[in-house]
C-alpha cells in the first residue's frame, strides 16, 4: 500500500482541481454569454429568455452586477431546494430516481463508516502486528487495515461480526429503497397523462402467409384473437436508406436558409460558394441556386426511395405496432403468449414513441440471436485485451517492482516529490484516460445487438460497462498487480524455467482459487483505489458541472457554424443523462465501498465525499441542464438493485478468501452463510418488487380506463393513435419554416413567428413527434 504522503499529495491535487472546477463554474454560469450552456433546459421549456437581449453591449457578454459574484455559490442550496414531486414533474421519474442512487450510497456508507471507525479502526491500530515484524515494510495506512492483524488472531471475529452488521444494514436500506422506488413508479404510472405506449404493443416475428400481406395478416390475427379490444396497427418498414436521404436534405436546407438570410441582409449581392471540399476550393457558384438545385434533386431521390419502400414487399418487416381500445386490452396482449408456438407473434410493451430506435426495427428477428452471439464474443475479447493497459497502470502504482526490474530508474523514482506524485496521482488519471473511449464502443455494440428502444440500449450498455469495470478496473487491478510482482522472478529465469514458472503460477492460482488470491491482494490495492476515487469521483464530478467541452463547442458553433435558430437550438442541445456509462461507474464505487468496509475502512470517507458531491452536482444538472430523450418510469431500477447485491456477494466472498489465508479457519467458516443470505435476499426482492417494473397490473389498467371514459367520453382514440408510431420519414410535415438569427449575435434578422418546438421532455432523435428533431421529414418548396 502507499504511504500517507502519497495519498496526501493525491488528495491535495484532486481537491484543488475540484475546487478550481467548482469556482470556475460558479463564475462562468452567471455570465450572460454562457447562459444557454448552463441553463438550456429552461430555454427548451420556453420559460427563460436570454439576458443578452437587453442592456449595454458590454453587459450582454459580461455580468457587471457585483452582487451576483458575492452570491456565486447559491447554486448549491438551490439544487437541493426543489421537492422530489416537483422534480419528477420537471425532469421525469427516470432523472429523479437516478439521483436517488447517489442518496442511496450515502444511506448505506455513512452509518457503515461511523461503525467501522468506532470499532474496526481502533482494533486494527492496536494490534501492532506490523510493528513487531521487523522484516516487513509497511506504511501508516496498513496499520489501519486488516493487514495489521496477525495470522490466527482472535480479533478477526470483530471483523466477521461487523461484516454481518454491514450486510444486514445494506439489506435494510436496499429493501426500503426498492419499495420506495416501486411505489414511485406505480404512482407515476397511475397519475401519468394519456400516452400512446399505454395502448400499444410491439409485435415481432410475424409468420409469413402466402395469401396475405404482413399488414393484412396482423389485422386478421388480432381482429380474431383480440376481437373486443383490437383497434388498429402500423406495420414496420425498412426505411433506413430513406431516413439517410431525409437527414442529408435537412443539412442542405439549413445551408439554404443561411444563404437566404445573407441575401436578405444585402439584396444587391448574391452569396456565392465553392463546390469543392468544405468550400475551400472548386468552382464558385451562386449558393442559393446551388442548394436549391441540390435539394430538388434529393427530393426526387427521396420520392423514388419512398415509393420503393411502400411498394416493395421486402421492405415491410414482419413486425408491427398494434394499438388497442383500452390499456387493459394492451396489457393482456403484451403480457401473454399469443400462440402455441412461443417463437411466433412475440408481443411486448411498445416503447413510447420518442423512445423507439427506428433503425433496429428493420433487423430481421432471426438475425438478432446471431448478432448478440457475435457481440458477446467481441465483448469477451475487448475485456480480455484491455488487461494490457490495466497492467501498465498497475506498474505505475507499484514503484518497488519497477525499481527491481529497472534499477537504473531508481535515482529518479526515489525523489520524494516525484514518487508521491507518480504513485499517488498518475495511476488514477492514467486509468481514467484509458476508459474515455470505451463507452463509445459499448454503445455501438448494443446498437448492433438490435435493441429497439433507446432505454433498452442504455440498459444493455450499462450491463456491458459494469462487467467491464468489474473485470478490468476491479479484478484486473488486483490480479495484474499480483502478477506483476511475479514478473521480476520470471524474467531472470531460463526459457524452460520460465515456462515451468508460468505453468506453476497458473496451477497455483487454480488450486488456491481466485477469491483467495484476490482477497489476499485487496489490502495492498487500497491506495490505488483511493486515488482512483479522487480522480474520477472528486475531480471528475466537479468537471461534470463545469461542462467545459459543451461550453467550448457551443461558442465555436455559435461563432462559426450557427446559421439559423434551429442551428442555435442544436448548438445548445444539452443531451441527456448518459445512464449507460454513469450508472456502472456509480456501481463501481458501491463495490469498492462494500469490499473495503471491513478490510480497509479508510477508503469509506473518500467514497462518501464522492456520493455527496455527485448528488449535489447531478441534482443541479437534471434541474437546469439535461433534457431526457425518453421516460421509462425508472425501469432500470431492478438492474441497479441486482448489481448492488452482486457487489455485496463479491465483498463477502473476497473477505472469506482473505481470512482463509490468515490461519483463521473457524472464523472463516462463520462467513459462509452471508453469500447464501444475500442470494436469498435478492430473490425475495425480485419476487416482491420486480414485477412492477416488467408488467402493468390489470387492476390498475382497468381503473385508469374507467376514469378516462368517465372524464372524456368523447375521446377518439383511433385519431389520437393514428400517427403515434408512423416512421419519422413518413410524417406529413411538408413545410420547412425559415428561421432567423436574433440580435444576440448581431446577425441580420428576418421576420419570423417561429417558436422553439424542442419542449421538455424532448422527443427522440429517431422519431418526429417534435418538428425540430432529427427524424423530421420536411419538404422545401422550390424557389
Amino acid at each position: 500500500m502507499g504511504s500517507l504522503t502519497d495519498i496526501g499529495v493525491a488528495a491535495g491535487i484532486n481537491i484543488l482541481s475540484a475546487l478550481g472546477f467548482l469556482l470556475a463554474f460558479a463564475v462562468l454560469r452567471i455570465q450572460p454569454i454562457n447562459d444557454r450552456v448552463y441553463f438550456p433546459k429552461w430555454y427548451l421549456k420556453g420559460t427563460r429568455s436570454s439576458p443578452r437581449s437587453m442592456g449595454t453591449v458590454f453587459s450582454k457578454f459580461v455580468n457587471a452586477d457585483l452582487s451576483t459574484y458575492i452570491r456565486f455559490l447559491n447554486w448549491m442550496p438551490a439544487a437541493l431546494q426543489m421537492p422530489e414531486p416537483e422534480l419528477i414533474e420537471h425532469a421525469g421519474l427516470d432523472s429523479a430516481v437516478y439521483v436517488r442512487i447517489y442518496l442511496l450510497g450515502l444511506k448505506i456508507f455513512v452509518p457503515i463508516a461511523v461503525l467501522a471507525f468506532i470499532v474496526l479502526v481502533p482494533i486494527n491500530w492496536a494490534s501492532g502486528t506490523l510493528e513487531k515484524e521487523k522484516s516487513l515494510s509497511y506504511d501508516q495506512i496498513d496499520k489501519l487495515s486488516i493487514s495489521n492483524l496477525g495470522k490466527g488472531s482472535k480479533r478477526f471475529w470483530a471483523h466477521i461480526v461487523m461484516a454481518y452488521v454491514f450486510t444486514f444494514w445494506t439489506f435494510f436500506v436496499l429493501y426500503r429503497e426498492y419499495k420506495v422506488v416501486t411505489t414511485m413508479r406505480l404512482r407515476f404510472l397511475a397519475n401519468q397523462n394519456r400516452r400512446a405506449d399505454q395502448f400499444t404493443v410491439l409485435v415481432r416475428n410475424v409468420p409469413p402467409d402466402p395469401d396475405e400481406t404482413v399488414s393484412e395478416h396482423v389485422e386478421h390475427f388480432f381482429a380474431v384473437n383480440h376481437r373486443d379490444h383490437y383497434l388498429s396497427h402500423q406495420t414496420v418498414y425498412n426505411a433506413n436508406t430513406l431516413a439517410g436521404l431525409v437527414e442529408q436534405k435537412k443539412g442542405l436546407q439549413n445551408w439554404l436558409v443561411y444563404y437566404e438570410n445573407q441575401h436578405a441582409k444585402n439584396p444587391a449581392k448574391k452569396p456565392t460558394m465553392k463546390t469543392g471540399l468544405w468550400g475551400l476550393w472548386g468552382k464558385r457558384v451562386d449558393a442559393i441556386e446551388h442548394y436549391t438545385t441540390a435539394i430538388e434533386e434529393l427530393c426526387k431521390q427521396e420520392d423514388e426511395e419512398r415509393h420503393k419502400v411502400i411498394t416493395d414487399p421486402n421492405a415491410i418487416m414482419p413486425a408491427a405496432f398494434v394499438s388497442f381500445k383500452s390499456r387493459w386490452g394492451a396489457a393482456v396482449c403484451a403480457q401473454t403468449q399469443q400462440t402455441s408456438n412461443p417463437t411466433l407473434w412475440l408481443t411486448e410493451w411498445a416503447p413510447e414513441p420518442r423512445d423507439v430506435f427506428w433503425p433496429n426495427l428493420a433487423i430481421p428477428f432471426v438475425e438478432l440471436s446471431v448478432r448478440r452471439l457475435i457481440m458477446a464474443v467481441a465483448l469477451f475479447f475487448l475485456t480480455f485485451f484491455f488487461m494490457i493497459p490495466i497492467a501498465i497502470v498497475q506498474s505505475m502504482a507499484n514503484l518497488d517492482d519497477i525499481e527491481r526490474m529497472l534499477p537504473f530508474l531508481k535515482p529518479i523514482i526515489e525523489r520524494n516529490s516525484l514518487k508521491s506524485i507518480v504513485q499517488g496521482f498518475l495511476p488514477g488519471i492514467a486509468l481514467k484516460i484509458f476508459l474515455i473511449l470505451l463507452p463509445t464502443f459499448l454503445v455501438m455494440m448494443s446498437k448492433i445487438e438490435g435493441h429497439t428502444s433507446l432505454s433498452g440500449l442504455d440498459r444493455r450498455t450499462a450491463s456491458k460497462y459494469y462487467l467491464f469495470l468489474f473485470v478490468n478496473v476491479f479484478l484486473g487491478s488486483v490480479i495484474t498487480g499480483t502478477a506483476f510482482q511475479q514478473l521480476n522472478n520470471f524474467i531472470h529465469q531460463s526459457a524452460n524455467k520460465y515456462a515451468q514458472s508460468v505453468i506453476a503460477s497458473l496451477l497455483w492460482m487454480w488450486v488456491r482459487g481466485i477469491p483467495e488470491i484476490v482477497g489476499e491482494s485487496i489490502p495492498m490495492k487500497a491506495t490505488f483505489f483511493i486515488t482512483y476515487v479522487m480522480v474520477d469521483g472528486w475531480a471528475g464530478v466537479a468537471a461534470e458541472v463545469l461542462r467545459l467541452k459543451p461550453l467550448v463547442m457551443f461558442h465555436i458553433k455559435n461563432t462559426f457554424l450557427v446559421r439559423t435558430e434551429r442551428d442555435r437550438e442544436q448548438a445548445m442541445d444539452p443531451g441527456s443523462l448518459d445512464f449507460g456509462t454513469t450508472e456502472p461507474r456509480i456501481q463501481l464505487y458501491f463495490l469498492l465501498g462494500l469490499v473495503y468496509a471491513v478490510v480497509t475502512p479508510i477508503l469509506l470517507p473518500f467514497i462518501i465525499v464522492f456520493f455527496s458531491l455527485a448528488y449535489l452536482v447531478f441534482r443541479h444538472q437534471i434541474i437546469n441542464v439535461y433534457n431526457q430523450q425518453y421516460e421509462s418510469g425508472a425501469q432500470f431500477w431492478p438492474d441497479v438493485q441486482r448489481r448492488l447485491v452482486i457487489a455485496l456477494i463479491v465483498s463477502q466472498i473476497l473477505l472469506l478468501g482473505l481470512l482463509s489465508t490468515q490461519e483463521a479457519e473457524k472464523s472463516t467458516a462463520a462467513l459462509l452463510p452471508l453469500p447464501v443470505l444475500s442470494i436469498w435476499f435478492h430473490y425475495v426482492c425480485k419476487g416482491r418488487f420486480e414485477p412492477a417494473f416488467i408488467k402493468f397490473p390489470l387492476q390498475d389498467a382497468m381503473v385508469k380506463d374507467t376514469l378516462e371514459r368517465a372524464n372524456d367520453p368523447t375521446l377518439n382514440l383511433r385519431e389520437y393513435l393514428k400517427d403515434a408510431y408512423v416512421h419519422p420519414v413518413f410524417q406529413k410535415n411538408d413545410i420547412y419554416e425559415f428561421a432567423a438569427i436574433d440580435e444576440e449575435e448581431k446577425n441580420p434578422m428576418v421576420a419570423t413567428k417561429r417558436q422553439s418546438r424542442m419542449n421538455t421532455p424532448v422527443d427522440s432523435k429517431f422519431n418526429s413527434s417534435s418538428g425540430t428533431n432529427e427524424g423530421e421529414f420536411s419538404r422545401m418548396a422550390p424557389t
